[in-house]
């Protein structure tokens, strides 16, 4: 199967295994929002995934 090369750029393996990723929503109309609102989009998030998900998007890491 071939990966889906689109979203594993967006995703980050750690050296423990976690995957981390930006949080959505960062691009525009970013005016209206609160700076708290902002400051927790600034923070990466760590993402769960099922070991189907893990295979096809990142095959040969060492996601735990």
């Amino acid at each position: 199967m071939k990966t889906n090369k689109s979203f594993t750029k967006r995703l980050k393996v750690t050296k423990n295994g976690k995957i981390k990723a930006r949080k959505h929503g960062q691009n525009h109309f970013n005016v209206k929002e609160s700076a708290k609102e902002k400051g927790a989009k600034r923070r990466s998030t760590t993402l769960q995934m099922n070991k189907r998900a893990t295979r096809r998007f990142l095959p040969r890491t060492n996601v735990k």
